[in-house]
């Protein structure tokens, strides 16, 4: 075979993903708080998109969709110059099934990016246990009490101190040695986010150079400060901070500082006799702990937690259908500036500069175009959630079908991938509350007759109320649960009852009846 250059034809084909692909797709998975910063950004840079606040004042049209009802507001005559994303969200303009807006079928492109989407797992609160656990402890703890604080108003107005301020002031207070205010100022960047110190004292005093006995003299100084429990090194000595702070760490306390595992594992037998205390006193003892605080540092958190907002509504007609609408709260309204385009294009005369305002408006266009896209995919797959999952909002969580996204894909005619993209951090506002929309996909839990399966969410529902209800003599098993569930037609293993049951934090039988037996 000779060897050297040739020419040959070759014909394949290929998914290319265009600028305005991708942001199609970016802006499908966006979140509703992620989708208006976006939209913030795009109309600082681009001129040719403006904010239609006229429109935000006046409109409060919903888009919506329900079985067999559509609404059927239409754009005013005035308002057609103006391409704003609000007016083509109307049920109206909205395409029917046989559309599949921001679908592409790559299947064979794109499917690990939606590996193990069909299966979403929720965990539900065990509840309270009368006993206790170190992992639930909390409290207001320490020296710091704001229950009965009165703030002026220049107080209220004042800005929030951060914890690394709060703790250098008192370290320029209580320590003058500048030497010494270097050790503290290394303790205090190494903080853990729970407020202990993280790092070892020797590696201080290597890093320093200084005496290792200095170091912890300054580190027994700054345990003093401040919220109490701060700069402790494990669980232990916070507690035993604080105890001693509130002059409570006796003998007993202390030995009881020194098993916590025995308070962890309920062994209330155990507890009693190494403290040589009553029942009485040990509840008490347990009630000290329990009321404080193992993170000190929380007392500083000011991060504001955004609330979740419903993207989709979801309500009851008259006719007893339900009306799935998408929240006009969520939806951006710009538009694209025609008049303003057409005015500038007559008075420029550098290419660069037609080419720049060309862009700016293709860009603005298919940014209110993608805009209506997502709104129609997700009013669609949301519909479609609604139809699948009848049974659940009108009965309850035992009505509620297993379901994948491959199911509702196949129905409105999409690629699971975009069905997934839908779904993600996207929440709905039902009659049973909010809901996001991964929620109700759940695997299957096959049935011991010829019923339909179970979803593995109803199961969960199942096992918890089965161990809500079991009498205090008489704890169920994992092997027990098992055998009950079969009576009531659910087919399942008794490994999946233990992993369902610890998602459910829910401890085993044996913790159970020691925690029943010697509640505190």
């Amino acid at each position: 075979m000779a060897i050297g250059p040739r020419l040959d034809l070759r014909q394949s084909q290929n998914l290319v993903m265009t600028p305005q692909l991708q942001q199609a797709i970016k802006l499908l998975q966006f979140s509703n708080v992620e989708l208006a910063d976006y939209v913030e950004s795009e109309l600082e840079i681009n001129p040719l998109l403006e904010r239609n606040e006229e429109r935000e004042k006046n409109i409060d049209n919903n888009i919506t969709s329900d079985q067999g009802v559509e609404d059927q507001n239409k754009p005013t005559q005035e308002d057609a110059t103006l391409q704003d994303s609000h007016d083509i969200f109307d049920s109206a303009n909205l395409p029917d099934n046989a559309d599949t807006p921001l679908d592409t079928d790559y299947r064979n492109d794109y499917d690990g990016e939606i590996a193990g989407a069909g299966v979403i797992e929720h965990n539900i609160d065990a509840g309270s246990l009368n006993f206790g656990s170190l992992g639930n402890i909390a409290g207001s703890g320490g020296r710091t009490d704001f229950s009965n604080d009165r703030l002026s108003l220049e107080e209220s107005l004042s800005e929030e101190k951060s914890l690394n301020k709060h703790l250098i002031e008192q370290l320029q207070m209580d320590i003058s040695d500048s030497g010494s205010r270097m050790i503290g100022l290394h303790f205090i960047d190494g903080l853990a986010e729970a407020g202990w110190f993280i790092y070892d004292c020797q590696d201080i005093a290597d890093q320093l150079g200084c005496d290792l006995h200095k170091v912890e003299n300054i580190l027994a100084k700054m345990q003093k400060f401040d919220p109490a429990g701060i700069f402790a090194r494990n669980l232990k000595e916070c507690l035993a901070i604080q105890l001693e702070d509130l002059n409570r760490l006796d003998p007993a306390m202390q030995i009881l500082l020194d098993n916590l595992e025995l308070l962890a594992a309920h062994d209330g037998d155990k507890l009693l006799k190494k403290c040589g205390v009553d029942k009485e006193d040990l509840t008490d003892m347990v009630a000290e702990i329990r009321a404080l605080n193992p993170k000190p540092a929380s007392l500083f958190d000011h991060q504001i937690i955004q609330p979740i907002i419903a993207d989709v509504l979801m309500r009851k007609s008259p006719d007893g259908d339900w009306i799935v609408e998408l929240n006009p709260e969520t939806l951006p309204r710009v538009l694209v500036h025609e008049h303003y385009f057409a005015k500038v294009s007559k008075e420029i005369r550098k290419k660069e500069e037609r080419d720049y305002l060309s862009e700016r408006f293709q860009m603005a266009n298919w940014l209110v175009k993608s805009l209506h896209q997502r709104a129609t995919t997700i009013l669609k797959v949301s519909s479609e959630l609604v139809r699948q999952q009848d049974g659940f909002f009108r009965h309850g969580i035992k009505h509620l079908r297993p379901l994948v996204l491959r199911d509702i894909a196949d129905i409105i005619e999409m690629h699971e991938s975009t069905v997934s993209r839908v779904t993600s951090n996207k929440y709905m506002s039902t009659p049973r509350g909010l809901f996001e929309l991964k929620y109700f996909f759940t695997s299957a839990i096959s049935s011991t007759g010829v019923g339909d399966d179970y979803s593995a969410e109803t199961v969960r529902h199942h096992i918890k109320i089965l161990i809500d209800n079991e009498p205090v003599k008489k704890i169920l098993s994992d092997d027990k649960i098992v055998i009950l569930l079969k009576t009531e037609g659910i087919d399942i293993a008794r490994r999946t009852i233990a992993k369902y049951r610890e998602a459910m934090k829910i401890p085993s039988s044996v913790q159970r009846r020691r925690e029943k037996n010697h509640s505190l």
